[in-house]
């Protein structure tokens, strides 16, 4: 038998080396700066496959994340509705997903974390390609406060994930979905709408 040479063909293991070379590429030259073919290369495969496994890049770099939902879906629904709502609405969809069946793809997510220094990278990336980027103009935040005020209403939800999902903090991991609704809800609100003397220059 003759032994085939070329690009990886179509198997159970070309899903998987695909997303080793994608988390390779994102980790080392961001979400902007990897591509398709760069990242086909990597894994010996033919950029049109990359496409038929994960479509457009965005929906790579998610699967590489390992991500228990796409952001734009949380941004979009929390963003539709009353602008003094949002932060209730932000916090109620995201426990609906993490109380879900999809929760466990989070915890994990976050646990990888702080494992390695591209881990890290990864959800750097991940926070300021998948959620900055897209919040600021979607819940229509002014451009020069728009991303310190998501970054403080991001770092307010890991934070939270972290208590109740990853260490199981007492009694935050067993409260109730609306309980932790009302009590985080205000401070997402503040940091995404609120005047915050000190921090922006009073209008």
């Amino acid at each position: 038998m003759v032994r085939r040479t070329g690009r990886r063909p179509g198997n159970p293991d070309t899903r998987e080396a695909i997303l080793a070379a994608a988390r390779a590429a994102f980790a080392e030259k961001g979400f902007d700066g990897a591509s398709i073919r760069g990242i086909a290369t990597g894994a010996g495969v033919d950029p049109a496959l990359v496409h038929h496994y994960f479509g457009a890049k965005d929906k790579l770099f998610l699967a590489a994340m390992n991500s228990p939902m796409d952001p734009l879906d949380v941004i979009a629904e929390a963003a539709a509705g009353d602008r003094s709502e949002v932060g209730e609405r932000f916090v109620r969809v995201f426990l609906e997903i993490w109380d879900g069946p999809r929760g466990a793809a989070g915890v994990a997510l976050l646990r990888s974390v702080v494992g390695t220094e591209w881990t890290t990278k990864l959800f750097r990336e991940f926070i300021l390609t998948q959620i900055l980027r897209r919040a600021v103009p979607k819940l229509g935040l002014d451009e020069a406060e728009g991303q310190l005020r998501v970054t403080l209403a991001a770092s307010q939800m890991v934070g939270m994930a972290m208590a109740r999902y990853v260490i199981k903090v007492e009694p935050l991991a067993s409260a109730p979905s609306e309980v932790v609704v009302a009590a985080i809800g205000p401070t997402v609100q503040r940091y995404l709408t609120d005047p915050m003397p000190g921090v922006f220059p009073q209008r």
